[in-house]
């Protein structure tokens, strides 16, 4: 179950129009752009996809899509965590109907269970997926942190397969797969400390960066996951100042902006995010243009 959950896996955006819906046309050539791209997984309705604005209805026929655009060439993973079990599970069994190679369930947030009660949660709702689950751990935006100890007990999980860590705490990596005897597999979600964490054994990032810059992001992985450092790190530092830039304001805002520079999608997102600043924008657009990122044209 593991190792298809490797590489490039894009935190996709979600298109918007201008009144708040969603953008299908556009989502559907971002899709395929990927494709095009070497992406190596796409992960639909995730934090960068405004997944605490999307109904669940809006969440099943983005899975859906991707399903039919990918048609099995590369993973499909649903964000479908909830500050909720009930909810969690819900979302969860809606996006395995949907076709979702994957579910990615984010800690619990607002609410700070203690570890026991992150681990009855995920075992509750691996109990109710069909497909495999990957922990998602953003203590940043969630106010709890999934501890190391805690992921080798789910590990045990059959389903419970990975772990999207996004502490930027490298250390992690090597934890994790130690004390679980190296069956969960472990995915960046920082795209900054993303090569420190596949040089500690992760196997690939749930990335931002992905959105603009999938094909270098994607021989970044595969120079990393072949052992080819010295080419990992070339990349790396090309797009270093393009990880940093697309954080100047809460994700998914930049990378929005970015999105729309680069022609890929509208800039529109569901309040309570607003636009990028326009003290910023020239920010982003410069990064875009010292690396060499360049317009996209149907």
């Amino acid at each position: 179950m593991t190792q298809e959950f490797h590489g490039s896996l894009v935190a996709l955006i979600t298109p918007m129009r201008p009144d708040g819906r969603i953008d299908t046309g556009a989502y559907k050539r971002l899709l395929q752009y990927h494709l095009d791209q070497g992406t190596h997984g796409l992960v639909i309705g995730g934090t960068t996809g405004e997944s605490p604005a999307l109904k669940a209805d809006e969440l099943a026929g983005l899975v859906s899509l991707a399903v039919a655009t990918a048609a099995g060439r590369v993973p499909v993973i649903a964000g479908s965590g909830s500050n909720d079990t009930a909810h969690t599970i819900e979302l969860t069994r809606l996006a395995c109907e949907a076709g979702a190679d994957a579910c990615l369930v984010v800690t619990p947030y607002y609410n700070k269970p203690k570890q026991d009660g992150l681990y009855r949660h995920y075992v509750a709702v691996a109990d109710a997926a069909d497909r495999p689950v990957i922990l998602y751990n953003v203590p940043g935006r969630t106010g709890c942190d999934l501890l190391p100890e805690t992921v080798c007990r789910l590990a045990d999980h059959p389903r419970i397969v990975a772990i999207k860590e996004a502490t930027a705490d490298v250390s992690r990596a090597g934890a994790i797969i130690e004390g679980s005897g190296g069956s969960m597999t472990v995915l960046s979600g920082d795209d900054a400390t993303a090569l420190e964490l596949m040089r500690a054994g992760a196997k690939g990032v749930i990335s931002v960066t992905a959105n603009v810059a999938p094909a270098p992001m994607a021989a970044l992985c595969d120079a990393a996951l072949a052992g080819d450092w010295d080419r990992a790190a070339a990349l790396d530092a090309r797009l270093a100042p393009l990880h940093r830039v697309l954080f100047i304001e809460p994700n998914p805002i930049p990378v929005k902006y970015a999105a729309c520079h680069l022609g890929l999608a509208g800039p529109a997102l569901r309040l309570p995010l607003t636009p990028l600043d326009r003290e910023h924008e020239e920010a982003v657009a410069s990064v875009m243009q010292q690396i060499g990122l360049e317009r996209v044209t149907e």
